[in-house]
């Protein structure tokens, strides 16, 4: 049990959250003050085979950088792709990038951009990897990008990378993850505010630099832990645009994937859920169920007083995951169906030894910098705000007409569908009850069902069949299809049948 237990806390991170605290089988709360939370990070991102050199990017000074401007280059990686039926390279807009962001005192926000091998007017959509602190090359290289790594470090076309049906941003925040980086400790951010702004300062150089494609339609996307920064961003671009701040964003919609976006309901979840994929017994639902009303109360406390409040609701709350996880033992959290073989759940480590490559970092413009997967700094600074509910801001925006997509594979226990869909459901808005009585229906690839899909309006909820924490990496065609069909508007149901399946 003990060694289960520890296992869990060696690997709970990356894309949702780093518990700050062990087991409680392996360590008395009064024992928490002890726990150095950096260690515990680092112990944790090794965990997933991953190695950053340190747990943040820090310069000396950096004074050739005009401060609001983006940097940016024409992007070719050093190495050939492999032979394929795709585009050549040449022939796209393939972007890196740096820009410094005006309300921080010397960081440089670093992204991808791929423009759409489809066609110009496609929309933009911007990927955010969870953690906190984890890059979105973790997402580009595994999951929706463009490319793919092979084992011998070159790179594949993805058949099913989102930049098929959009212009997509892949972005390295909040900053110190990736290859972001400060000369000033002051820029490491705490909180959603401060992240979603420097999210909308980047947006706001991007189209400026980018002016053809101010009129695409715009879309967040996301997942895990940017279940807090997605709905913080789009709150904060429907904000800009209105009060007229500066170039209008058209923003459409967002979507949230396995997300953590209302903590008070989802970790009332996870015994449900775990009871009924069998992961634990009934006399230990029991048990553990015991544990949720003082994690709820904390939770409250959290939303009104802040601060050490909500470091407290981090070690009240999860000790109920820690608790099914000492029961369950060597599963892999993010998909169920699987077993971690040793310490490792998932290995990530080519993502690292390829963007080390100097040849790339060439490529890229980032000089000597190292890259960092997963920054345990970054983590560490967001510790206040992991418990925050990010739900609060959604229904103003689906008022206005922004469309939501919450989505989860079905096989994650760590942000499982369960949680996610109690959240959307209890959402109060002027469409709450005419979604509650929605149908379920089939969402349709190839005429087979790929998961189960509701609907109304502008918010969507899909559970994705065959699938665990990482949609887009464990059923791509569905993820692509979903986010094509979604931006669309094919998504939801028409008359007398299933959503509308693209081909």
């Amino acid at each position: 049990m003990a060694s289960s237990a520890m296992l869990f806390f060696f690997l709970f991170t990356i894309f949702f959250f780093i518990s700050p605290s062990l087991s409680s089988t392996t360590c008395p709360s009064s024992d928490l003050d002890k726990i150095s939370q950096s260690s515990t990070a680092e112990r944790l991102i090794r965990g997933l085979n991953l190695f950053p050199k340190g747990s943040i990017n820090r310069i000396e000074s950096d004074t050739h950088f005009v401060p609001g401007k983006i940097v940016e280059k024409k992007l070719t990686f050093p190495y050939n792709l492999a032979a394929s039926s795709g585009p050549s390279v040449q022939d796209l807009g393939h972007h890196a990038g740096y820009y410094r962001l005006p309300r921080s005192k010397a960081a440089r926000m670093f992204y991808f951009f791929f423009e759409s091998r489809n066609k110009k007017d496609d929309p933009v959509v911007i990927w955010l990897t969870g953690g906190p602190g984890c890059s979105s090359e973790l997402a580009l290289f595994y999951e929706n990008g463009p490319f793919q790594i092979t084992k011998n470090l070159s790179l594949v076309w993805n058949e099913f990378g989102w930049d098929k049906a959009s212009n997509i941003l892949f972005v390295d925040q909040p900053i110190g993850t990736g290859f972001s980086y400060t000369s000033d400790d002051g820029d490491i951010r705490h909180d959603e505010a401060g992240v979603s702004n420097d999210l909308y300062d980047f947006l706001q150089a991007f189209f400026k630099e980018h002016p053809q494609f101010v009129k695409n339609d715009f879309y967040i996307t996301g997942e895990s832990y940017a279940g807090h920064y997605i709905p913080a961003l789009a709150s904060r671009v429907h904000q800009g645009n209105k009060a007229k701040e500066g170039i209008p964003i058209n923003l459409k919609g967002f979507a949230i994937g396995n997300g953590l976006t209302n903590p008070e309901i989802q970790y009332q979840a996870y015994t449900d859920y775990a009871l009924d994929r069998g992961l634990i017994k009934k006399s230990d639902y029991d048990r553990i169920s015991k544990l949720v009303p003082s994690c709820k109360d904390a939770i409250r406390s959290c939303g009104t007083d802040g601060g050490d409040a909500c470091l407290t609701s981090l070690y009240e709350c999860n000790a109920i995951f820690n608790r099914i996880m000492s029961i369950a033992g060597n599963i892999n959290y993010y998909d169920i169906r699987k077993q971690c073989e040793g310490n490792l759940c998932y290995d990530f480590s080519n993502v690292e030894t390829f963007l080390n490559k100097k040849t790339v970092r060439d490529a890229l413009g980032v000089g000597d910098l190292d890259f960092v997967s997963c920054s345990s700094t970054v983590y560490d600074a967001m510790m206040v705000d992991w418990m925050r509910n990010l739900e609060v801001g959604i229904p103003a925006l689906l008022e206005d007409g922004i469309k939501v997509l919450v989505y989860a594979g079905e096989e994650d226990l760590i942000c499982n569908w369960l949680g996610n869909s109690r959240w959307v459901h209890a959402m109060e808005w002027s469409g709450q009850k005419e979604f509650e009585a929605s149908s379920t229906i089939p969402f349709l690839v190839d005429g087979v069902a790929a998961g189960t899909l509701k609907s109304h309006g502008p918010l969507a909820f899909l559970k994705v069949n065959e699938a665990g924490h990482m949609v887009p990496m464990d059923q791509p065609k569905a993820a692509l299809q979903m986010l094509t069909n979604w931006m669309q508007g094919k998504l939801t149901p028409k008359k007398g049948g299933a959503n509308v399946s693209s081909k």
